[in-house]
């Protein structure tokens, strides 16, 4: 099987973590962009970067670039493709549009003059056409307008990767899975120490934290990925990887604990564990982290998403002064990461952090900050 470029793309600030994940997967030609990496790899790697990839939102296939000045081009670049090698014309499609451009003003007109060019084609070649579909498409689209430049891509994921395909009952402001992870990427967590998660919600960032201590591949409860209904699917290999990936799995030796006040997240997220199948490695209780200490011997890795008062209503000066106070009091040789979208509600923790790392969690700009404490003092530590 011949190499390709591919196009993963990823939230700001993942980049980094995304290229790395690429390398270790055996990617050739790993480049870093914007919110996206570029590779290449056969079709076998375009099965196993979809399964694996934890920082990946999508995974395009770009098949056509050209440049694009106004409708007519456009529309002329689009038939530059012979889409009878990707679609049949009883088959169903939908395009997906993003443009940066003075050329083209609306995404939704750029989409419907490339459906024009596509399904003029097919009635000139074939007196029939594909139709479009918006949920369940046969070949998903993307097409990416920058300036004049015109590039056309296969859609390899379909829905986007954070839908994992474990999480059926999820909280009042849920952490996107692939936030989850890169969070935990960029945090170091590889598994080597006892993990916690105060204020768990639903449990995502528990679930992901257990798939990375075991190996487990990202997206192996995932019901579709697009690839799976084009015409050179093989379902065959789609099973090779998935057993090649299976084998690299490993045990876990540490506990991952979830916390959380509510009575119906604890239970959702229960469930949710259940159905990643990581009931034996993760364990959630009922509790206010306020009113606990730690309960590990060694380091402890904690990793959270504290509410920041954009959809609970809480008193933020007084919640992220006891969440500081908690930390130093109770939670000895601890590294603790968590995400905030309130900047100012930070000030009031009463800690330095080490770390301050921008994200962001949908639109909201955020940071992801790190609190060292240690055993006794910091200057005692460092007498050592």
């Amino acid at each position: 099987m011949e190499n390709f470029k591919m196009i993963a793309k990823t939230f700001f600030g993942f980049e980094e973590i995304l290229a790395k994940e690429l390398q270790q997967l055996g990617a050739q030609d790993v480049t870093i962009g914007t919110r996206a990496v570029s590779f290449k790899g056969d079709k076998g790697f375009m099965y196993k970067a979809n399964l694996s990839l934890r920082t990946a939102l999508k995974i395009l296939k770009p098949i056509y670039h050209f440049r694009a000045f106004n409708e007519q081009s456009l529309y002329k670049g689009i038939q530059g493709v012979d889409w009878s090698k990707y679609l049949n014309a009883n088959q169903t499609f939908v395009i997906d549009t993003t443009i940066h451009s003075d050329n083209f003003k609306h995404s939704q007109f750029v989409s419907q003059k490339a459906k024009d060019a596509i399904v003029d084609q097919f009635r000139e070649k074939f007196g029939q056409r594909p139709s479009v579909e918006k949920d369940f498409p046969d070949l998903r689209i993307n097409i990416h307008i920058d300036r004049d430049q015109c590039s056309v891509a296969l859609d390899t994921s379909g829905a986007s990767l954070h839908h994992r395909g474990y999480r059926t009952a999820t909280n009042i402001a849920p952490v996107n899975e692939v936030l989850a992870a890169g969070m935990l990427l960029l945090s170091g967590w590889d598994g080597s120490s006892h993990f916690l998660d105060p204020m768990c919600g639903s449990g995502t960032i528990l679930i992901e934290a257990g798939m990375i201590a075991c190996n487990i591949p990202a997206n192996i409860n995932r019901k579709e990925f697009a690839f799976e209904k084009w015409n050179d699917w093989d379902n065959d290999l789609f099973d090779q990887i998935i057993d090649s990936l299976m084998k690299r799995t490993k045990e876990f030796h540490y506990s991952i604990v979830g916390f959380d006040k509510a009575p119906s997240a604890v239970n959702k997220a229960k469930d949710n564990i259940i159905n990643a199948n990581l009931e034996d490695y993760v364990k959630v209780s009922q509790a206010n982290f306020f009113e606990t200490k730690k309960e590990t011997v060694g380091t402890l890795h904690m990793v959270f998403n504290p509410p920041y008062g954009e959809r609970l209503d809480i008193n933020l000066e007084r919640f992220y002064r006891e969440l500081g106070d908690t930390l130093k009091n109770n939670y000895p040789n601890t590294n603790a990461w968590f995400i905030t979208a309130n900047l100012e509600a930070l000030k009031f923790v009463g800690l330095r952090p080490s770390r301050k790392i921008k994200l962001f969690n949908g639109s909201l700009e955020a940071r992801l900050v790190k609190y060292e404490m240690y055993e006794g003092s910091k200057r005692m530590k460092f007498q050592q």
